[in-house]
């Protein structure tokens, strides 16, 4: 997309040092995907209330910010280590488990979906009842902190059902920054998704190649990084092929600077990126 010249302006003011740039927080979002019709992979995307101060009225995936208590070390856990995601997400251990725990929290209180089971090789069945929405409702608000729900309900984290995915730095000219870890996910077997979040106006299943379809005619409003990650999860023929391609990703933080566009400006994006976009335009 073309830049407007004052945003240039603004970018090229951060990068001379004549304006410092705001701190990012650690965020975690989750790409929450199950087989369509054709068993090509859909995608679960909420569009944020158009009022929200950070990416208001866009369709963006489940997630946010990393609650302080997301790296509590007495957390449940089953599946990798948090020593072996540190690996995967290309940081140290202790924030590589709040990432994890925190990516977690945020799929079950923006759509009711819970990857946390009674044991290392189970899953919750059904997480719709009146007590299980009074618990979303308590860690959304942040009364109740994820150590102290699953340690309540006897549930560990099934970190092995996650894989790693991306990770994108807000550009520095954004006045909320975030450094946001991008993981997938399959909807476990007899969990659905309900439209809960109170941050979002309405939610929708989409292939995630038609995501990306319906961006470039205008119909679905997105930022860069939830574009592309649609569009390269669209490149897949199945979830099996999607967790395959996560299978041994590791994350190096993107962060998009401007570059030239004909006789304009856009964001830059990852070099693997460009040739699906580069087809697409094509």
């Amino acid at each position: 997309m073309p830049l407007p010249e004052n945003l240039v302006q603004t970018f090229r003011e951060y990068d001379d040092g004549t304006r410092e740039a705001a701190e990012p927080r650690n965020a975690a979002t989750v790409v929450l995907l199950r087989p369509g019709a054709d068993e090509a992979p859909e995608v679960y995307l909420l569009r944020r209330h158009v009022t929200m101060d950070f990416a208001g009225g866009m369709c963006v995936f489940p997630g946010g910010g990393v609650d302080p208590r997301d790296d509590d070390t007495t957390v449940a856990w089953a599946g990798p280590s948090p020593e072996e995601w540190a690996q995967r997400l290309g940081t140290d251990p202790d924030v590589a488990r709040a990432l994890v725990c925190a990516a977690v929290r945020e799929t079950f209180e923006e759509s009711g979906v819970l990857l946390a089971g009674e044991s290392a090789d189970t899953v919750v069945a059904d997480t719709t009842g009146a007590d299980w929405e009074a618990d979303r409702e308590a860690l959304e608000s942040r009364q109740l902190s994820m150590t102290d729900f699953l340690n309540r309900r006897g549930l560990v984290l099934r970190t092995d059902l996650l894989g790693t995915w991306a990770g994108w730095l807000t550009p520095v000219f954004e006045p909320k920054r975030y450094r946001t870890w991008f993981f997938v996910a399959l909807l476990p077997e007899g969990q659905r998704t309900r439209d809960v979040s109170t941050e979002s106006s309405e939610v929708v299943w989409l292939p995630a190649a038609a995501a990306a379809d319906q961006a470039d005619a205008g119909e679905l409003a997105m930022l860069p990084p939830t574009y592309l990650t649609c569009l390269e999860i669209g490149e897949h023929g199945s979830v099996e092929a999607v967790f395959a391609a996560a299978h041994g990703r590791t994350v190096e933080m993107f962060m998009p600077t401007v570059e030239p566009l004909g006789e304009g400006w856009t964001l830059s994006m990852p070099d693997e990126l460009r040739p699906l976009v580069a087809a697409r335009r094509g």
